[in-house]
């Protein structure tokens, strides 16, 4: 079984990026984010209404990365520490090496190809460094930014499961992309 043990957050550099541990100082931004209709419409979650439900996704967050059962990296433009934005593996079945990939990004931030830029290096760390065999990812067919960026870092389509996720009174489809390590 997959054994995962971080000693240290690992903060990982990209062209623009700088994917860092996600800090409670991150509330303010985490909340905008996460309060924003159009950021949230493909999120199976509720919209943030206050500061404090950014503040408990945050120790949630922290406490799951701790535990060694999810990492997830906060989203910063080199040369700003502001959040802009979260990355990282979660739902982890070490047992089979494979975890779920997700992520967000503020809208204000959208267009400028930052998802796949931050992809291509939170996935090269989970097979080398973390050890995956697979690794997940669960879109919405209406997400094509998504499903763009997914491809564009090796990913296949492998499933578009139909009305399997209900949510908010209503059934979506989902669609079920992979990458294997080799």
């Amino acid at each position: 079984m997959l054994s995962i043990h971080l000693p240290e957050f690992p903060v990982l550099l990209t062209e623009r990026l700088v994917l860092r541990e996600l800090r409670p100082s991150d509330a303010e931004q985490v909340f905008a984010m996460r309060s924003d209709p159009l950021v949230m419409q493909h999120v199976n979650r509720p919209l943030a209404k206050t500061i404090e439900d950014a503040s408990a996704l945050i120790t949630l967050i922290t406490t799951t990365v701790a535990a060694n059962d999810a990492v997830q990296w906060a989203i910063t433009v080199k040369g700003d520490d502001t959040f802009i934005g979260l990355i990282g593996f979660w739902r982890m079945e070490k047992e089979h090496y494979l975890a779920e990939l997700g992520y967000m990004l503020a809208r204000d931030h959208w267009g400028k190809g930052l998802i796949s830029e931050a992809i291509g290096a939170v996935v090269p760390f989970g097979f080398n460094t973390l050890g995956f065999h697979r690794i997940e990812a669960i879109t919405r067919p209406e997400n094509v930014a998504s499903a763009r960026a997914l491809e564009k870092n090796g990913f296949v389509p492998e499933a578009h499961f139909r009305e399997s996720i209900f949510w908010n009174g209503a059934f979506h489809d989902s669609l079920h992309f992979a990458r294997l390590a080799r």
